[in-house]
C-alpha cells in the first residue's frame, strides 16, 4: 500500500468502513473507563514552554479529534506521529506528546476509532475489543495517519520531511502496519503489539509487512508479555533481516505488557526509560531530530 504522495488526494478511494459518521467528536477527558484505578505513580507532564491542546484533522469523510503538542516558539519542528494505545487517546496517550514536545518535537495522536465508537465508556477490555477495536479497519487507520501528517505539514509547525511514528499496544501494530504503508517516513518505533485476528478489515500482521517496511524500525517488547509469544517476536525479526531491512529488536526480559503506561500495574520504570531513551535516539540516527 505505497502512498507516493500523502495528502487528502491520495487517500484510498475503497472507503468501505464500517460506520458512517463520526461517534467522536471530541477526546477523552482523563483516563479510560477499563484502566481504573488510575495507578499512583501516573506521569503527568506540564505545558510550560509548549503549545499544546485538542485540535481537529480534516480526514477523508469529515474531520476527528486529535492532540497535539509542540514547543511554543520556533518550529517548524520535527514530527511524530503518535499511535493510541486500545484505549483510545485519553490522557496518558497526551502526556506523551506532550513528553514528545518537551523533547523539540512537533508531536500529535489522532483519535483511530472516531468512526466506530467511544472507548472512555466502555469498562471491560473484552468488550471494548469486541464493541470497537475489531470494526477498525487498517485501510482506515492507514488514511487517517496520512490526513494527520498532511494536516501537520498545512499547520506550517511541522517538518513532515523529519516524519517518524510511535505507538503502543494497539498503537504498536499500526506502527507496524504504517511503516509498510508510508514511504516518506524516516523512522519508526512500535512498543509491544501483538497481533491482530486476520479479517477483510485486518488482513495483515506485522510479520505478513516486515519485508516491505520503508522505514528503520524499533521494536520494544516485554519478555512476560503473554499477549505476544517470543516465536511471533523471532518471526518478525527474521523477516525483516532475509529482506535487508534496517530493524532493531530490544526484548526486556521481566517486563509484561504495557511496562510504559505508567498510569497501570505494568508499569516498569527501567523498562520505560530506557525505551524512551532508545527511542529518541533511533529518531536522532535516523533524521528525526
Amino acid at each position: 500500500m505505497d502512498a507516493p504522495e500523502i495528502g487528502l488526494e491520495g487517500f484510498s478511494p475503497r472507503a468501505q468502513w464500517t460506520r458512517r459518521g463520526f461517534v467522536m467528536t471530541s477526546l477523552i477527558t482523563g483516563f479510560a473507563l477499563s484502566m481504573q484505578p488510575v495507578s499512583a505513580e501516573t506521569i503527568t507532564t506540564d505545558t510550560n514552554g509548549l503549545d499544546a491542546g485538542e485540535v481537529k484533522v480534516p480526514v477523508a469523510d469529515g474531520s476527528i479529534p486529535a492532540y497535539r503538542a509542540m514547543p511554543a516558539q520556533g518550529g517548524p519542528f520535527p514530527t511524530v506521529l503518535v499511535v493510541q494505545e486500545i484505549f483510545g487517546v485519553h490522557e496518558h496517550i497526551k502526556d506523551i506528546c506532550r513528553r514528545l514536545a518537551k523533547a523539540g518535537y512537533y508531536a500529535i495522536a489522532p483519535e483511530l476509532y472516531a468512526r466506530q465508537g467511544n472507548p472512555a465508556e466502555i469498562s471491560d477490555i473484552q468488550e471494548l475489543v469486541q464493541k470497537i477495536v475489531v470494526k477498525v479497519p487498517t485501510d482506515q487507520v492507514m488514511s487517517d495517519l496520512d490526513a494527520t501528517t498532511a494536516y501537520a505539514k498545512a499547520s506550517g509547525k511541522a517538518d513532515t520531511t523529519k516524519l517518524a511514528v510511535t505507538g503502543f499496544c494497539w498503537g504498536g501494530w499500526a506502527t507496524w502496519m504504517y511503516s509498510a504503508h508510508n514511504p516518506n517516513l524516516k523512522a519508526a518505533v512500535g512498543w509491544y503489539g501483538s497481533d491482530r485476528k486476520p479479517t477483510e478489515l485486518t488482513p495483515k500482521n506485522p510479520l505478513d509487512i516486515a519485508a516491505d517496511v520503508k522505514c528503520p524500525v524499533l521494536a520494544l517488547y516485554g519478555g512476560a508479555d503473554q499477549s505476544i509469544p517470543q516465536e511471533t517476536i523471532e518471526k518478525r525479526q527474521a523477516a525483516c533481516k532475509a529482506a535487508g531491512k534496517t530493524c532493531e529488536f530490544k526484548v526486556y526480559p521481566d517486563a509484561p505488557h504495557g511496562f510504559n503506561a505508567d498510569y497501570r500495574p505494568s508499569y516498569r520504570a527501567e523498562a520505560a526509560k530506557d525505551g524512551w531513551t532508545r527511542m529518541l535516539a533511533w529518531f536522532k540516527d535516523h533524521g528525526v531530530a
